[in-house]
């Protein structure tokens, strides 16, 4: 059985392996030796290397490649219709370069050990993505809400990689904070510890905050970080003596909350010379929240 794919300007320049992994089957690496040294895998009719780059429109031929259907399960449950819509119906911009989510909490991104259920393989048996695996070019924690940027092609992730890099990407964040600020605004500069491989890594984080109103013991804080530090919001918050609430991992306090109250309310940046803006609705346990500390729900 021969399977013959044409490819496309998205996928110009990638190795042949690493294409094979993407876009038909992740299968092992010595498998995709094996496959091309019995002439199984071929580019324009002729044999090739794993390593040789596949460019646009060349004819990529498997001969006899058996391709198992991905099954995406988790706990034991396969990935329902109503998952993927219910994540389709958080979509408030989609175009043909990329999307932008209003990512509910308790979802995570990208797959792990802990987790199976996720955005990544969500979408990637979305008709939005043409069964194309979305690109990831910035994260938001599992717990976190909010607005969350997936790429539909390679161009458009480099692209938004590239302002993530250079700090032309411009978050805001409302988070609830146990106990009141003592200045109404400023800025959170800090020193972060994580360790790689029993490496200890420190890095500087940045963030700039604004209390919009506080009452009761908590404060309701917009919070724009200017660096971009794993889990930066909650540890900074942590730091200071007003850790988020709902945060379990950084601070003991109120282990009654479930939700994380940090969500991702405002991105901004410059595509083709013009400005782009967005915000993402506040979710409602985020709301009732303030309203039962009858902090003032801000109108954004």
């Amino acid at each position: 059985m021969l399977r013959s794919y044409r490819v496309t300007n998205d996928q110009d320049g990638l190795r042949l392996d690493r294409w094979l992994k993407k876009y038909i089957q992740n299968i092992p690496q010595s498998l995709i030796e094996k496959l091309i040294r019995q002439g199984k895998i071929k580019i324009d009719k002729k044999k090739v290397k794993s390593s040789t780059k596949v460019y646009k429109n060349n004819l990529i031929e498997l001969f006899n490649f058996k391709l198992k259907e991905k099954t995406l399960i988790t706990n034991k449950k396969i990935f329902s219709k109503k998952h993927l819509e219910e994540n389709e119906n958080n979509i408030i911009y989609n175009d043909f370069d990329y999307i932008i989510i209003n990512k509910k909490n308790g979802i995570p991104v990208q797959g792990g050990t802990k987790s199976k259920l996720n955005l990544v393989d969500l979408f990637t048996k979305s008709k939005i993505f043409n069964n194309i695996k979305p690109y990831t070019v910035h994260r938001l924690d599992k717990e976190t809400s909010g607005l969350l940027i997936f790429a539909k092609n390679r161009k458009t992730a480099q692209f938004f990689t590239s302002l993530f890099r250079l700090r032309k990407i411009h978050k805001k964040y409302l988070s609830i904070c146990h106990g009141e600020f003592k200045n109404s605004n400023g800025e959170l500069v800090h020193n972060l510890e994580r360790y790689e491989k029993n490496r200890k890594i420190i890095e500087k984080a940045v963030t700039r905050y604004n209390v919009i109103d506080q009452n009761l013991g908590f404060s309701l804080v917009e919070m724009q970080p200017i660096t971009g530090r794993k889990h930066q919001l909650r540890k900074q918050a942590s730091i200071i003596g007003n850790p988020i609430v709902g945060d379990n991992k950084y601070t003991k306090k109120n282990k009654s909350q479930k939700q994380l109250m940090l969500h991702s309310y405002e991105i901004k940046f410059i595509k083709n010379n013009q400005k782009i803006s967005f915000k993402a609705d506040i979710p409602k346990y985020f709301k009732n929240f303030l309203q039962s500390k009858k902090i003032n729900i801000p109108s954004y």
